[in-house]
């Protein structure tokens, strides 16, 4: 299974240029509405340090790194969730996600119209989220009325569904998103197959320009995301295109040059990993080093699955290394000596940095 983060947003807010600044790809970009009506999608690698200073031990013969998808999923407007603009199969699209980065215009510029002629990044965060949450009444509304037409057959299960869906119902009611309501564990996991829109984690890309009033339009931003306890990442896209397109040398000497420290597309990817809720496991040997993501509260067999089926059919045990072990003793032999060196089992919890090789047998 892939992780797949959807960029969502308005028409023209910047969507279909942070997915090329993530993928230095070709996506289409054009100056109206729809321009990107099927999903373009790509898969990014995560900036992780830890392999390279793998690597500078291992000296391996190929290097690869922990990924996501991104998928650049085509503008919404008011009416989506009647269909208004394509909006049902865009709606679609968001859903086949895991988590959520998006995109809110934080700029004025004729030279690029905006879809209500107006710019007001709370009002087009209002009108997405309008969007969602009408789409999700709906989800939410017709499994209720078909599990109810089967409740004849008295199903302990099927009122402990509708009495869950009856509280996401309520609460949607209220114009409010799902992530916001109070749901255990076990009733997440209940409705996880309806895959809700609003309960999906969420980030603002907020696109930003050199000009006063976007400093204001992002303070504004900030206010709303710091309600919601979600993350704001800035990021001045037609600049950072430009940058990605750069060769290293005059990457540097622009940076420099604009008092640029660090490339946002960094922040936005280990923002979505972190969105996602993964963490990173390695395998290392001469031919390769690997980062692998996973779900964090994995267990080793489950690690042993992502590589491969017949590393969990025939799963024997897991043999563990810290990465920070790795990197001080820089020696497997010397990290066995001092008991650092870990067996572990199936239920075993896969840790951030963990070095695992599999012994399996088939």
């Amino acid at each position: 299974m892939g992780f797949k983060c959807g960029i969502i947003g308005l028409p023209n807010v910047g969507k279909s240029t942070l997915f090329n600044i993530l993928t230095k790809g070709n996506s289409a970009i054009a100056n109206f509405p729809f321009c990107t009506i099927k999903p373009n999608i790509g898969i990014v690698a995560v900036f992780d340090k830890r392999i390279n200073n793998l690597a500078k031990v291992i000296q391996p013969q190929k290097i690869i790194n922990a990924s996501i998808e991104f998928i650049d999923i085509a503008g919404l407007v008011k009416g989506a969730s009647q269909g208004e603009g394509l909006g049902n199969q865009f709606l679609n699209n968001i859903r086949e996600t895991h988590a959520l980065a998006h995109v809110v215009r934080c700029f004025k510029n004729d030279n690029i119209t905006h879809v209500y002629n107006k710019i007001n990044p709370i009002e087009d965060i209002d009108t997405i989220n309008t969007e969602l949450i009408l789409a999700d009444f709906d989800v939410c509304e017709n499994t209720i009325l078909q599990l109810k037409k089967k409740t004849i057959f008295q199903s302990k299960n099927i009122d402990q569904k509708i009495y869950i869906l009856q509280k996401c119902l309520k609460h949607l009611k209220s114009f409010s998103m799902l992530k916001t309501l109070d749901l255990n564990q076990d009733e997440k996991k209940i409705i996880h197959p309806l895959r809700f829109l609003t309960i999906k984690p969420t980030m603002y890309i907020a696109n930003i320009n050199e000009e006063k009033e976007s400093k204001y339009f992002l303070n504004k931003l900030y206010e709303r995301a710091n309600k919601e306890q979600s993350t704001v990442i800035p990021i001045h896209a037609h600049l950072e295109l430009d940058l990605v397109n750069m060769n290293t040398d005059e990457q540097k000497s622009f940076m420099k040059a604009y008092n640029i420290q660090t490339l946002s597309l960094k922040n936005i990817i280990s923002s979505g990993y972190k969105l996602l809720n993964l963490i990173t496991f390695f395998t290392a040997g001469k031919k390769e080093i690997r980062a692998w993501p996973i779900l964090n509260g994995s267990t080793s067999i489950q690690a042993a699955h992502k590589i491969h089926s017949d590393f969990s059919k025939g799963f024997i045990r897991a043999q563990i290394i810290k990465y920070v072990d790795f990197i001080k003793y820089k020696n497997e032999n010397k990290i066995k000596e001092i008991g650092k060196f870990k067996i572990e089992g199936k239920e075993y919890q896969i840790k951030d940095g963990d070095i695992i090789h599999f012994l399996f047998n088939i």
